[in-house]
């Protein structure tokens, strides 16, 4: 490769561009930092359409003038439409090159927002699922699809549904026995076989799911996978210490780790993502949306520094004798800072000074200021998503939890 001399030559759509290897090594292009890590020729050919290698040139069939306004948003940092070029046709060239609809200018995201929620259009391309030739294949890709994909026939809509129906009796027993009505002993026998049960339709679900994936290690890795497992597992540990220890024992008693073993069984709520597409869209919104998140927390934490250390100044640093002793310590003030940002005020603590008040004015209006900054960024993120697996969901009838959950 000749990356470490000379220039680069991108030819788009007959259109060349010369870059400098540490320049396309810089650029917040994934496709051309995955283009500069390239070792042989055949990786290369991958990622672009052909390659040259006496002149270092590198030929994409993509849109010019496309890719010309990105070249701008990179020098200038504005990224807006192509005029007179379709709005889905450019976003679809920005996934090409590595971009997002968060990079747009925002009259130019609620466009994008406008046309796909009026238009059915896929952005990537579909590949067609081939049936395989042996009927035994055959029969193993059906049972997978019909566990995994709940929507792909009428066996998999009612599986899914008897799955769901478990789940929310899950969830039932498990508010209900933290009644003081609920220790009876009968109730308990009742809802001993009740929680087996479910624990015993989830193993076996889990167990064939695993056996029919395609790759074991894949399967593990999978959020929703861990989550099953995280939610069975506790109630195996239980019975396996209460077999071992006893019913009555000192361990059962005290036992505040089973108690949240226990409790971990909520886990089981979020295996409905499989089935909603609400669900899909919000764990897929929030994958993406990690570095807006991460901002957010940060704003708050040197928010949360600042007004908490003056606050214990004003306070009661002062007036260490008769000041507010809610404020005796800046750890105790960031609880105060907290529910001031973000305008729960519990009132279990309040400024008495007239400083202080003010200060927790200040206080409330930078909060609202501050979360308000990235939340733009996730609503457009939101309605990407969801607009992204309701076109996918029309077009295509089978879950999308295995894609863009998994």
């Amino acid at each position: 490769m000749k990356f470490g001399r000379g220039l680069c030559i991108l030819n788009v759509g007959g259109r060349r561009f010369s870059f400098s290897a540490d320049l396309m090594k810089r650029l917040p292009l994934s496709r051309l930092s995955r283009l500069h890590r390239c070792v042989s020729e055949s990786e290369l050919l991958e990622l672009c359409d052909d390659y040259d290698h006496d002149r270092n040139e590198y030929f994409f069939d993509r849109h010019s003038e496309a890719f010309s306004f990105i070249m701008l948003y990179l020098q200038h940092g504005k990224l807006r439409f192509v005029p007179h070029m379709c709005e889905l046709s450019f976003y679809n060239e920005m996934i090409y090159w590595g971009l997002e609809s968060a990079d747009l200018q925002v009259c130019c995201q609620r466009r994008l927002d406008d046309r796909m929620s009026n238009c059915f259009v896929p952005f990537w391309p579909e590949e067609e699922v081939r049936d395989p030739e042996e009927p035994g294949s055959r029969w193993l890709e059906r049972m997978r699809r019909t566990f995994e994909e709940p929507t792909s026939s009428l066996a998999a809509q009612i599986l899914a549904s008897v799955s769901m129906l478990f789940v929310l009796v899950s969830m039932v027993m498990l508010c209900a026995s933290t009644l003081p009505d609920w220790k009876a002993a009968e109730t308990l026998d009742q809802h001993r076989i009740l929680e087996a049960v479910c624990i015993g339709w989830f193993t076996a679900e889990c167990i064939i799911r695993f056996m029919l994936s395609q790759d074991k290690c894949e399967f593990v890795r999978r959020p929703l996978n861990i989550i099953d497992l995280l939610a069975i597992t506790p109630y195996y540990i239980s019975v396996t210490v209460t077999f071992l220890t006893g019913e009555n024992s000192q361990l059962q008693r005290a036992g505040v780790t089973l108690r949240v073993l226990r409790i971990m069984r909520i886990f089981w709520v979020i295996k409905l993502a499989r089935h909603f597409l609400g669900l899909q869209t919000l764990g897929l919104t929030l994958r993406r949306c990690y570095r807006e998140m991460v901002m957010l927390l940060v704003f708050i934490c040197v928010a949360m520094a600042i007004f908490s250390a003056l606050a214990q100044l004003l306070e009661h640093g002062l007036d260490l004798e008769a000041g507010n002793q809610d404020y005796a310590s800046i750890p105790a003030a960031c609880w105060w800072v907290i529910i001031s940002m973000t305008t729960v005020g519990y009132g279990d603590m309040y400024p008495v000074t007239v400083a202080g008040r003010v200060l927790g004015g200040l206080c409330v209006v930078s909060g609202i200021v501050l979360l308000a900054l990235p939340i733009t960024f996730i609503y457009h993120s939101f309605v990407q998503c969801y607009n992204e697996l309701r076109v996918r969901s029309t077009r295509c009838p089978r879950s999308l939890s295995a894609e863009f959950i998994n």
